[in-house]
C-alpha cells in the first residue's frame, strides 16, 4: 500500500498496517489480499462481486476486518458481502470504506452487507465512512445492510461519517426474533454542499424481540441531511427510535420517524430532536478561554462522542 492507501486505512480501521487474523481488503475495486483464521473462512463470491464470511459455531473473542480503499477517480463499484454467524458466537466485524479523490470524476462505493446471525449469537460490526481528496469529483458512498437475527442473538451496530463523503444513502433493514436485539447507533457530521439520507427499517416478530435506533448527526453550511426510520412490532416486543440532529449556518435537517405497533403487547417509541447550539453552552466554553468557533468544536465533537 501506498502512503494515501495507509492513511484511508488507518481512518477507517484504526490499522497502520494488514491485520493479523481473518480479514479481507479490497483496493481500487480489486481484492487485494485476504486471509482466514481457523474458525473465521473468507470465500470470494463466484457469481458477484464480494465475499462470504462463515464464523464457526462456538466463536469467541475473535474478529474480522473488511475495509475497502479507493484511491481512483472516476471508479464505481458495487459490492456483496453476507456474514454467516453460526450459534453461540461472540465477535467484533470491523469494516469501513475510505475514498481519496483527487480527480473531476465522481468515485462510488456502494456495498451491500448481509448478517445472518444463529441462536443466541453476539456481533459488534463498526463500520466507518471516511473521505479526502483536492479535485472536483464526488466521494459518494451508498451502503444497504440487511440483517437476520435468529432466536437470542444480539447485533450492535455502530456507523460513522464525519468527514469528506459528498453524497450518500444509507438504508439499513432488519428482522428480529424471540428474545433477539438489534441496536443500531449512527453518528453523522456534513458540511458544505453534502447530502446525507439514512432510512432504518426493522420489524420486530418474535416475542420479547427488542431494537434501538440512535442516530446523532450535525449539519453545517448548507449540507441537507434526511433520516427516516420505521419499526413494525408484531408480537410481544420493545421499539425505540431516536434522532438528535444539531443544526448550523444554512443547513437543512429533515426527521420522519414511524412506528407501527400490530399488537397488542407492542410496546414502540419514537422520538426526534433537532436545534441549534444553545448559546448558554458557548458562553460557558468562551469564559474559559475558548473562542467561539472553538466552543463550538467542542460541543460538536462531545455530542458525537
Amino acid at each position: 500500500m501506498d502512503a494515501i492507501q495507509k492513511t484511508l486505512l488507518e481512518q477507517v480501521a484504526d490499522l497502520h498496517e494488514i491485520p493479523e487474523g481473518a480479514y479481507s481488503l479490497r483496493i481500487n475495486g480489486q481484492l487485494a489480499g485476504k486471509n482466514s483464521s481457523e474458525n473465521i473462512v473468507i470465500e470470494k463470491k463466484e457469481d458477484l462481486p464480494g465475499i462470504d464470511i462463515f464464523i464457526k459455531p462456538g466463536t469467541k473473542k475473535e474478529s474480522v476486518h473488511i475495509p475497502v480503499l479507493i484511491a481512483q477517480t472516476g471508479l464505481k463499484e458495487l459490492v456483496y458481502n453476507d456474514f454467516h454467524v453460526g450459534e453461540d458466537c461472540d465477535v467484533v466485524i470491523v469494516a469501513g470504506c475510505g475514498i481519496h479523490n483527487a480527480g473531476d470524476q465522481d468515485s462510488e462505493h456502494s456495498g451491500v452487507h448481509r448478517f445472518f446471525l444463529g441462536k443466541n449469537s453476539k456481533v459488534k460490526y463498526v463500520e466507518k465512512h471516511y473521505g479526502q481528496g483536492d479535485g472536483n469529483g464526488k466521494n459518494i458512498m451508498n451502503p444497504v445492510t440487511e440483517v437476520i437475527l435468529g432466536e437470542g442473538a444480539y447485533l450492535e451496530m455502530e456507523t460513522t461519517q464525519i468527514k469528506g463523503v459528498d453524497s450518500t444513502k444509507r438504508l439499513t433493514k432488519g428482522s428480529v426474533a424471540a428474545n433477539a436485539t438489534f441496536i443500531v447507533k449512527e453518528k453523522l457530521l456534513t458540511h458544505g454542499s453534502q447530502f446525507a439520507e439514512t432510512s432504518f427499517e426493522v420489524t420486530l416478530d418474535g416475542e420479547n424481540a427488542n431494537a434501538h435506533v440512535v442516530s446523532r448527526s450535525v449539519a453545517k453550511e448548507k449540507s441537507k441531511q434526511l433520516f427516516t426510520s420505521r419499526i413494525d412490532g408484531n408480537n410481544l416486543c420493545s421499539g425505540r427510535s431516536e434522532c438528535d440532529a444539531i443544526i448550523m449556518d444554512d443547513a437543512v435537517v429533515s426527521a420522519i420517524p414511524e412506528i407501527n405497533a400490530n399488537h397488542p403487547d407492542a410496546s414502540l417509541v419514537h422520538e426526534a430532536a433537532i436545534g441549534r447550539i444553545a448559546g448558554e453552552q458557548l458562553i460557558k466554553l468562551m469564559t474559559l478561554g475558548l473562542t467561539e468557533k472553538e466552543a463550538e468544536e467542542q460541543i460538536i465533537n462531545g455530542f458525537l462522542k
